[in-house]
């Protein structure tokens, strides 16, 4: 499978890869690809009972370890070799299949987080398995940066989500605002956390982080819904990328300095204990 995908799709991810292994971006590009699949079978523009049985299809491959798919042939070899509990791939099918409704609309906290989680959180934890973390509290923080990304991603594509009928905020500036802050202290409770990734690979994630959180400060430069909704995609551009590798530098320093990792995140933590048991997933 060519590792296209997370060149075409992720820029931001793509630009943290550079500092990655070989090894290690290619399995990272493997997860990617598996999860890219799931998304593209959700976005769609098929009738909903067509990505219905699309989705159920693939699962249906991925759990008969179907490998005449090079994807899911991959993504099983990535979970063999890096211990990866199937309870976490289980909880992303979850996830994406809470999109695969006539309308979506999430109107508590609770089920942002949540359904965050399913298509994020477990993509950072299992990004983590892969980057070689053992550490569980470091493991709750990549939760936590993957339920942040997401949490951005919400925030930027509110009339790309609109348009596909799905509604996870208000569509208005406040609500963006309001989600934007719930997004940094994810960022913030991830941050020590960083510290249990192997030093060949931490640099890339210090910098994915600093990168993708910079979106919402992009998105909160729009100051009204009106500039927001004509702003089209909005993204970081290619110097606001150096500068953030450059003050990754920085990130990566202060984190060699972190001594003992104590996980703080509790109160985000128990809302999602509700739902999951992180004890048969880390």
């Amino acid at each position: 499978m060519s590792d296209n995908l997370l060149e075409k799709h992720a820029k931001s991810f793509y630009w943290a890869s550079f500092f990655l292994s070989k090894e290690t971006f290619k399995k990272c590009s493997s997860l990617y690809n598996f999860c890219r699949t799931l998304d593209d079978i959700v976005d769609d523009n098929s009738e909903l009972e067509v990505k219905r049985e699309n989705f159920l299809k693939f699962k249906k491959e991925f759990i008969n370890k179907d490998f005449k798919s090079s994807i899911i042939k991959e993504m099983w070899s990535t979970i063999n070799t890096e211990n990866i509990s199937t309870k976490i791939v289980f909880d992303l099918f979850d996830g994406v299949e809470t999109d695969l409704k006539d309308r979506v609309e999430i109107s508590k906290k609770k089920d942002l987080f949540i359904y965050s989680y399913r298509v994020a959180g477990t993509v950072g934890l299992m990004m983590s398995k892969i980057l070689k973390v053992k550490n569980k509290e470091a493991l709750k923080g990549a939760i936590d940066l993957g339920i942040a990304m997401q949490l951005t991603n919400i925030a930027r594509d509110v009339c790309e989500d609109k348009e596909r009928n799905r509604q996870y905020i208000n569509p208005d500036f406040s609500s963006i605002q309001e989600l934007i802050s719930e997004s940094q202290t994810f960022y913030e409770k991830s941050f020590k956390s960083l510290s249990g990734i192997p030093l060949r690979s931490r640099f890339s994630v210090i910098v994915a982080r600093r990168v993708y959180r910079k979106i919402g400060d992009y998105i909160l430069k729009q100051k009204n819904i009106d500039n927001y909704n004509k702003a089209g995609k909005i993204y970081v551009p290619i110097l606001g990328k150096i500068f953030q590798t450059f003050l990754s530098i920085f990130d990566f320093t202060k984190l060699l300095f972190v001594k003992e990792l104590n996980y703080d995140n509790h109160i985000n933590h128990d809302i999602l204990k509700e739902e999951i048991n992180f004890n048969e997933r880390i």
